[in-house]
């Protein structure tokens, strides 16, 4: 298995920080899962390097105008790109190696203390991920036996799996989301402990819970990842019960398949209408709470439940109703659940529905979503006082408006007048 971690366009900030530290008598190398995505042939998002060069040291040889100290009580700086090409890089972590003391609150170390690349890479969480990379000499340096682990397909936990999960219950999840992304199994003794602390994933915050579960859902292997939450009891403790209770259904899977792209929002929003279609919005407001969803993602997720199945029969539908729907601001969303359950399920849904859906959305603007042929000024100007009818009197002019049944603004206002007398007369009595 080769690296070729140095080549990669992206990693030449990275190099240069490495060779600015060697240049002062540091070690430093590439550390963790840049090397781990090189090694699998893949491309690294990011690129971290480790070193022997204390914080301190790091930031006087960079200066503080380039370093951000965001980790620094654990050994962690950030080296901004020089000014110039600050636009299009991110910054290099730089992390002094270490050893980890006491994790007595389940996230972080209650003390490091600054160590050698052997100490650093036995305190890490998995075995794919303590490996370094040494540019100069092109080698790879593994302690932990990630290379191995990755030749095998393994997520293995680095020493006693129990006190890997101790030190940060997190890790139960991460294990889950490296197992499903890189279609890896689970290492026996490390799946084993993973379900004996199961129900301590509570412990973690919703915020880090919610980070994991966005990284599962926002890629192809989601719906590896969802059964697998269930195969390990974590779903048990996650999720609303009538989730927690199907993740592992085929059925599940085949509808995130489905979806035309992998996104967190359109993936919760499949798993909660087709799981909890009675106790959706429950649920919603359930895991809003739990993995600490921020509003744009519940409003998202609650207007594609609310109207995906307009669009399954828009070709059927008055377009007053499809209308509203297709120009509001979440309609892509809601049309990608539309599309997943018509691809998954398609004896739900009318044969043309969602293609009609598609082309309506491609319309201009002013065709889709025409300005309203009066309003509220129009009504006032008719003599009528603002109230609770406006709102009833308006959207029947709209409705008609938008089925072809009134085309300019006379008809729309001798409409309105007759809507807003029926309302003043009251009902109908025999």
């Amino acid at each position: 298995m080769t690296v070729n971690i140095h080549q990669e366009p992206a990693a030449g900030l990275a190099m240069e920080v490495i060779d600015r530290l060697r240049d002062e008598g540091f070690i430093a190398y590439f550390a963790g899962g840049c090397v781990r995505d090189a090694l699998l042939d893949m491309h690294p998002k990011d690129f971290d390097v480790a070193t022997d060069a204390t914080p301190e040291s790091v930031r006087r040889l960079f200066g503080h105008s380039r370093t951000l100290p965001i980790g620094m009580a654990f050994g962690v700086i950030n080296v901004l790109p020089p000014r110039a090409r600050r636009h299009a890089f991110p910054p290099v972590e730089v992390a002094t190696f270490r050893s980890d003391g006491t994790y007595s609150d389940g996230r972080r170390p209650d003390s490091v203390a600054f160590g050698d690349p052997r100490a650093d890479a036995v305190r890490r969480d998995f075995t794919i991920n303590g490996l370094f990379f040494d540019p100069v000499a092109a080698r790879v340096i593994d302690f932990v036996g990630g290379q191995e682990d990755l030749d095998q397909g393994l997520i293995r936990a680095i020493g006693h799996a129990d006190e890997r999960i101790e030190e940060d219950k997190l890790r139960m999840l991460r294990a889950v989301r490296f197992a499903a992304r890189f279609r890896f199994r689970l290492e026996k003794v490390t799946a084993e402990a993973i379900v004996r602390h199961a129900p301590q994933i509570g412990q973690t915050s919703g915020e880090r819970i919610g980070q994991e579960i966005r990284r599962m859902l926002s890629h192809e292997t989601g719906p590896s990842a969802i059964r697998l939450l269930g195969k390990l009891r974590l779903a048990e403790t996650l999720m609303p019960d009538c989730l927690a209770d199907r993740v592992a259904d085929p059925a599940l899977g085949q509808l995130l398949h489905a979806l035309p792209v992998p996104r967190f929002v359109t993936g919760l929003a499949a798993m909660l209408t087709w799981a909890c279609p009675e106790e959706r919005r429950q649920a919603l407001q359930q895991l809003s709470h739990r993995w600490r969803l921020a509003g744009d993602e519940q409003r998202v997720i609650a207007a594609a439940m609310a109207d995906y199945r307009h669009l399954l029969e828009a070709d059927r539908l008055p377009w007053s109703v499809i209308q509203p729907v297709l120009a509001g601001r979440d309609a892509a969303a809601t049309l990608e659940l539309a599309t997943a359950w018509q691809r998954a399920f398609p004896e739900t849904a009318g044969p043309v529905g969602v293609a009609f859906a598609h082309e309506r959305l491609q319309w201009p603007r002013e065709r889709l979503d025409p300005p309203p042929l009066i309003d509220g000024k129009d009504l006032q100007a008719m003599g009528w006082k603002p109230g609770p009818a406006f709102r009833h009197i308006l959207a029947t002019v709209r409705a008609e408006q938008l089925d072809g049944q009134l085309h300019d603004a006379a008809e729309a206002q001798r409409r309105g007048q007759e809507v807003a007398e029926q309302l003043a007369a009251g009902p109908a009595t025999d």
